[in-house]
C-alpha cells in the first residue's frame, strides 16, 4: 500500500496538473491514497515576484477545488488547505469553509517560498492557530530562500507544540542533514520524502526513527509519469523508494514510511483499517 501525502492539482506558473493526471498516476504506479493541495494558491513566482491580482485565486477557491475533488473520490482523495499569508488573512470565511468542510480536509499548507513570507514570522501565526483549531497538522514547504528555511519550521514547532508540523523537502536542494537534526530534536515535527535521496531518508530512519518521515512526491510536477521519469525522461527518484529502498531498511519501517505513518498522522481511518 501507498500514501502518497504531497501531490497536487492546478495550473499556475509554468504548471498544469489536473484531476486526470493524479487519478491516471495512481492506478498506473499503485497509489491508495493521495492528501492533494491546489498550486494555483501560489504568490510570488519563481523569482519571488508578486503574480499580478488578476492572475492570483483566492484560497476559498483553491480550498474549494481540492474539496470538491476530494468528496467525487473520498477514499482515494484528501485534501489539503492551501493558504496565503502574504495577501490573505485567516478570516471567518476559511475557518467556516473548513469547518463545513473538515470531514475532507487533512492538512493546512503552507509554501513559504511562493509567499515570501518567513514561516515563523507573525503573518503566518493566524494560520498556525487556525489549524490548531481543527486539530489540523500543517505542511510547509522547506528549502529555496531565507523565509522557507528549515529552521524557521523549527521554530515555529517549538513555539505550537500543540500542533504536527511536516517538514516538506527536508530542505530542497540541500544534504537534508540539518533537516534530519531538527526532525529527530523536536516530538511534533515530521519529514516527508518530496525529492529526497533515498540515502537521506534512510539517515533519518536510523537517525529519529521511522515514525517520523512519509512518503511525498509532488506528483505530477513532472507530469502523469513523475513517479517513472522526469521531464527529461530521466528515471525517476521515486522509482527508487518503489524498489531499491526495500533492501535498505527493514519490511516494518518501509511500510511505516509508505503507509502507515500517513493513515495514522492524517486521520485516514479507513486506510488504518485495511
Amino acid at each position: 500500500m501507498i500514501i502518497d501525502t504531497h501531490v497536487h492539482i492546478g495550473g499556475m506558473l509554468d504548471f498544469s496538473m489536473t484531476e486526470e493526471d493524479v487519478l491516471y498516476a495512481m492506478e498506473t504506479y499503485g497509489i491508495d491514497h493521495c492528501i492533494v493541495s491546489s498550486i494555483n494558491a501560489t504568490e510570488f513566482d519563481h523569482e519571488l515576484k508578486l503574480i499580478p491580482a488578476k492572475y492570483q485565486h483566492s484560497q476559498l477557491e483553491c480550498l474549494n477545488d481540492v474539496v470538491s475533488f476530494a468528496k467525487k473520490y473520498p477514499s482515494r482523495i484528501s485534501a489539503a488547505v492551501w493558504v496565503k499569508p502574504y495577501g490573505e488573512k485567516a478570516d471567518y470565511d476559511l475557518y467556516k469553509a473548513i469547518n463545513d468542510n473538515r470531514k475532507y480536509i487533512k492538512a493546512i499548507k503552507l509554501h513559504p517560498y511562493h509567499s515570501n513570507t518567513p514561516f515563523d514570522g507573525r503573518d503566518t501565526d493566524q494560520f498556525i492557530e487556525l489549524a490548531q483549531h481543527y486539530g489540523l497538522p500543517v505542511v510547509v514547504h522547506t528549502g529555496g530562500s531565507d523565509a522557507a528555511s528549515c529552521a524557521r519550521v523549527y521554530n515555529m514547532a517549538k513555539r505550537f507544540p500543540k500542533t504536527r508540523f511536516v517538514m516538506v523537502h527536508m530542505g530542497l536542494g540541500t544534504d537534508n542533514r540539518e533537516a534530519t537534526e531538527l526532525i529527530a530534536k523536536q516530538p511534533n515535527l515530521y519529514g516527508d520524502t518530496t525529492w529526497v535521496p533515498i540515502e537521506s531518508t534512510v539517515r533519518l530512519i536510523k537517525t529519529a526513527g521511522a515514525e517520523k518521515i512519509m512518503f511525498g512526491s509532488d506528483m505530477p510536477i513532472d507530469g502523469r509519469d513523475t513517479y517513472l521519469h522526469n521531464r527529461r525522461g530521466d528515471r525517476s527518484l521515486y522509482q527508487q523508494y518503489f524498489n531499491e529502498l526495500k533492501e535498505l531498511i527493514t519490511p516494518q519501517e518501509y511500510d511505516c514510511l509508505m503507509y502507515k505513518n500517513a493513515a495514522e498522522f492524517f486521520g485516514l481511518g479507513f486506510i488504518s483499517e485495511r
